[in-house]
């Protein structure tokens, strides 16, 4: 189990618990669902690509992943931490909207969290390439 101290409150927070609801969240097909995991002027920014900005941006994001896959299904495949910075595992599937083919992408996402919790800074990694070519039918 990996917990992290809250300076403002002085209680634990269990990151895999944390970990396991965002996925539930993802699971939902709800943008703002997954949104709620970030501060209010949270950031998240995938492979170092344009960063979106605030609930609103992560919503838009999650939206989009959404639209893509309608049938996207995450499951967290693991959890790394050291202070207030954590690694959350994750694999994703679905089946591509204009395609029609199935896609499975691990990856994983580094976030920096504030002392509630939630993600200040969200950076997430998978292989792109990998993707387009699943999406491809390659």
């Amino acid at each position: 189990m990996t917990t992290r101290r809250e300076p403002s409150k002085g209680s634990t927070v269990n990151m895999t618990e944390v970990a396991a609801a965002y996925t539930a969240a993802w699971n939902t097909g709800r943008p703002e669902a997954v949104a709620a995991f970030f501060a209010p002027d949270g950031v998240i920014i995938i492979n170092q690509g344009n960063p979106w900005h605030g609930r609103d941006g992560v919503a838009q994001m999650a939206a989009g992943f959404y639209a893509d896959m309608p049938d996207l299904h995450l499951t967290f495949d693991g959890l790394r931490s050291a202070g207030n910075h954590i690694a959350y595992l994750w694999t994703f599937t679905g089946t591509h909207v204009r395609t029609g083919n199935a896609v499975r992408v691990s990856g994983w996402e580094e976030w920096d969290l504030d002392a509630n919790g939630l993600v200040t800074l969200s950076r997430g990694w998978f292989d792109g390439e990998d993707y387009a070519r699943q999406i491809a039918g390659g």
